[in-house]
């Protein structure tokens, strides 16, 4: 239980941080001042810890900002794609409006559950799950799930989290990518996430894939359900141009106030080969301003360039996002899907007492062109939504397109 003392101080220390390190231009500062106001008693009344916590967390939605949270450190309990490594998307089923899996990733703990695309979610622990309700599932623990399978049939199963390694993000990890050559000699990559700040492991299994995939003169890049993560999708959007591009770049708030040239920004062009490395990294770039430019690596010429097509989907986020807004700002791949989840923002995480902590983006990230993807996303080339009766169907009518679009580059 928290003191009325300790409540007051961390709501001073949540509305101090964001006055100072929030990084949205488009908030009005005084608005947020007045919300504070109106919320306040609401705030400092709740009667336990978690509805504390549920009341700061509704404070920040004002901010209408991702990668924006406040949670206590033995909080657990994250959305599907985080938890469980699966997404979740609203249809129309035989039962009525629910959630259905949409993006279940190799390895996760869904798929070791044996949940399948498609599968519709109809109770969690024996609770029924109707949307807008959202069902959380707390790390290090195992639920009991009742979905609907085509045709159907109803299964339980129990799914199991993983434990925390580092509470300041809280994800389950599947299988980073796989790959396959498709029909026509069209190579098909599907990643699910960037790990690492750096990426230097998933540069090298990047580079490995693309070794065998070199026959195919075709290439379709599955980024449906990406999460994003690190810096290492440079490598793969190094691969989709031959030449030096500039990609985008991070913008912190003291940066912005204080006027910049973007030519003249410092630039990340290459993933290091070591992680002997890193410590240059660290000098050359943890330890000034974050507003920085990325350069794709110039790997040369490419047996797929100008035929390449793009999966992208409500949950392709963060860094996947900025994959896919690279791509069609230069003209380097048709996208194929709908609009991507539009969270792309730079987080850190503050301490605020009792063991509470605030993230906050405190940068945010421009295209090269100058565009913001924070809260509007990516559009496709080619619009195709993910429809539940199909995929009862057993039909991927978005990577369907995508094949035949490459297939007749």
């Amino acid at each position: 239980m928290l003191s009325q003392r300790e409540r007051e101080q961390i709501l001073q220390r949540v509305v101090s941080r964001v006055a100072r390190n929030h990084f949205n231009p488009t908030v009005d500062q005084l608005a947020w001042g007045d919300f504070v106001r109106e919320r306040k008693h609401r705030v400092l009344s709740a009667g336990s810890v978690e509805e504390f916590e549920g009341e700061i967390q509704e404070l920040l939605s004002f901010l209408k900002t991702s990668h924006t949270g406040f949670f206590h450190r033995t909080s657990r309990r994250v959305p599907s794609h985080r938890s469980i490594a699966a997404t979740l998307r609203r249809g129309q089923t035989r039962d009525g409006v629910r959630w259905f899996f949409e993006d279940v990733h190799r390895e996760g703990p869904a798929q070791q559950a044996g949940i399948c695309r498609g599968d519709v979610l109809l109770y969690v622990d024996g609770e029924e799950i109707i949307p807008p309700a959202v069902p959380l599932f707390r790390m290090d623990s195992q639920f009991l799930l009742m979905v609907e399978r085509a045709g159907g049939s109803r299964i339980e199963t129990s799914v199991v989290t993983p434990p925390v390694k580092d509470h300041r993000f809280l994800a389950a990890e599947p299988a980073v990518l796989a790959f396959d050559v498709l029909d026509k000699n069209v190579g098909f990559i599907k990643i699910t996430h960037f790990p690492g700040m750096v990426g230097i492991d998933l540069a090298r299994q990047l580079d490995s894939v693309f070794q065998k995939l070199a026959s195919c003169d075709r290439l379709i890049i599955d980024l449906r359900g990406n999460s994003g993560g690190g810096i290492g999708g440079l490598r793969l959007m190094s691969y989709l141009t031959p030449g030096r591009l500039p990609v985008g770049y991070s913008l912190t708030r003291r940066r912005a106030i204080r006027g910049y040239e973007k030519e003249r920004l410092p630039r990340f062009g290459g993933i290091p080969t070591t992680k002997a490395l890193l410590p240059w990294l660290l000098v050359r770039y943890a330890l000034v301003d974050k507003s920085i430019v990325v350069v794709t690596e110039g790997l040369g010429p490419q047996t797929f360039h100008g035929r390449i097509v793009i999966l992208v989907n409500e949950h392709t986020a963060s860094a996947g996002e900025m994959v896919a807004a690279f791509a069609k700002e230069n003209g380097l791949a048709t996208l194929v899907g709908t609009t991507t989840a539009g969270r792309l923002l730079s987080s850190k995480p503050f301490k605020v007492g009792s063991e509470f902590v605030l993230v906050l983006p405190v940068a945010s990230y421009l295209t090269w062109n100058g565009d913001v993807i924070e809260g509007k996303g990516v559009d496709p080339h080619v619009p195709v939504e993910l429809f539940y009766d199909r995929l009862q169907e057993g039909a991927d009518t978005q990577l369907q397109m995508a094949l035949k679009i490459a297939s007749a580059m």
